[in-house]
């Protein structure tokens, strides 16, 4: 990865959840407002400073470029672009999230 760029595999049971009745909305179904999603990094710029390997990472879907490698689909991201990071090496904190 160069620069600022951040590689982040997607979320395999992202695409559909439930609500809080129980009742399933699948990834189609039209949202009012925009959906943060919720990612493992697995590549990092030299340039990343707050994001690492294995930390997950929050960040709009409509802000990505997707990338196959050896039959995987990935995700690269620029650092600005990431909403907040969850990480063990956080956990000393109150929420364990770098917002």
């Amino acid at each position: 990865m160069l620069h600022d760029r951040i590689l982040v595999e997607l979320d395999k049971d992202a695409g559909e959840r439930r609500s809080s009745g129980g009742i399933v909305i699948p990834a189609t179904a039209a949202m009012g407002g925009r959906r943060l999603a919720w990612s493992k990094v697995v590549g990092v710029g030299p340039h990343a400073r707050a994001v690492e390997i294995g930390d997950r990472v929050l960040f709009d879907p409509d802000e990505k470029a997707e990338v196959e490698v050896n039959g995987e689909v990935y995700v690269v991201v620029r650092e600005r672009d990431v909403h907040a990071v969850a990480a063990d090496r956080l956990s000393d904190e109150s929420t364990g999230l770098y917002l």
